[in-house]
């Protein structure tokens, strides 16, 4: 089953910094107002399956590989993997996988059935490499595959996708706290900036407080695989997700702290794609409940 929707600014405000905190507190970090523009849409898939995950949270790989065969094609709106990924990427592309990889990480699975889909497309197992760490990692890639662990962090409010690059700036405790409203200029670096080819986020068990450590009491299994093309939509959607499970756990509103000042700006301050929820199409698929968006 599958369905398409969005989601109101208004939900995404209130459910993260609160409409009369928002505003003021990205402006006196430096974020210009929102300005007036012509609507644009951004899809973000959401596909999950209930026997993803065992028991013992032990990962299915061919159910796994079946939901990014699944995800891969719903976002490109190609009739075969092969063809989806050949969308993205060529076989002569570098391509740079930039897993999570410090505590609470991307699954392994996830990053090798990637790869395995990537050479089974035709590009080159040589061409793939790893890219997590300093920007000489990105410098050597003409293309990068965003591929987060859905989280919160206390250094940053929010662990996924903007922060995944993070160690390209070579300076991380730089963007701590209320800092990390400056994530998104990580993502304009020259060796960075129009790279990025996919967003995949990694949200099979996702942990929705004190990350990056793995709390046992805030990880959940959510068994989801989330993508797009525009990093700031896919990040919002990340959002919404732990903040509702944040919620559900409290029965009330549970703020993130510090407070993830990183995705409005993402948008307002850098440009780099859409946090406006009603400008963001989720189209999801698979298991439903708790789905949380």
């Amino acid at each position: 089953m599958s369905e398409t929707h969005g989601i109101t600014r208004r939900d995404f405000v209130r459910h993260t910094m609160g409409a009369a905190v928002a505003a003021p507190a990205l402006a006196g970090l430096g974020v210009e107002a929102i300005q007036p523009r012509q609507p644009r849409m951004s899809l973000v898939t959401l596909v999950r399956d209930e026997k993803a995950l065992d028991a013992g949270h032990d990962v299915d790989a061919a159910i796994l590989g079946r939901m990014l065969d699944e995800t891969i094609m719903r976002m490109t709106g190609e009739r075969t993997p092969r063809a989806a990924w050949l969308s993205l990427f060529k076989p002569t592309d570098t391509i740079g996988l930039v897993a999570t990889s410090h505590l609470n990480p991307t699954h392994p699975e996830v990053v090798e059935a990637v790869r395995q889909r990537l050479v089974e497309a035709g590009i080159p197992r040589g061409r793939i490499r790893d890219a997590q760490g300093g920007i000489e990692n990105a410098r050597a890639c003409t293309a990068l595959l965003a591929l987060p662990a859905l989280k919160a962090h206390w250094l940053v409010g929010l662990g996924t996708v903007l922060k995944n690059y993070i160690t390209f700036s070579g300076r991380p405790s730089h963007y701590h706290d209320q800092n990390n409203v400056n994530l998104g200029e990580i993502w304009t670096l020259p060796d960075v900036k129009g790279k990025t080819r996919l967003v995949l986020v990694d949200a099979l068990r996702p942990l929705c407080d004190k990350g990056p450590q793995p709390d046992p009491r805030y990880l959940w299994d959510y068994k989801g695989l989330m993508a797009g093309t525009d990093p700031v939509a896919v990040e919002t959607i990340a959002l919404h997700i732990i903040m509702e499970k944040r919620r559900a756990l409290r029965g009330e509103p549970w703020p993130l702290s510090p407070p993830p000042l990183s995705v409005a700006a993402a948008d307002e301050k850098f440009h780099l794609g859409t946090s406006r929820m009603e400008e963001i199409k989720v189209q999801r698929s698979g298991w439903e409940k708790d789905g949380l968006v």
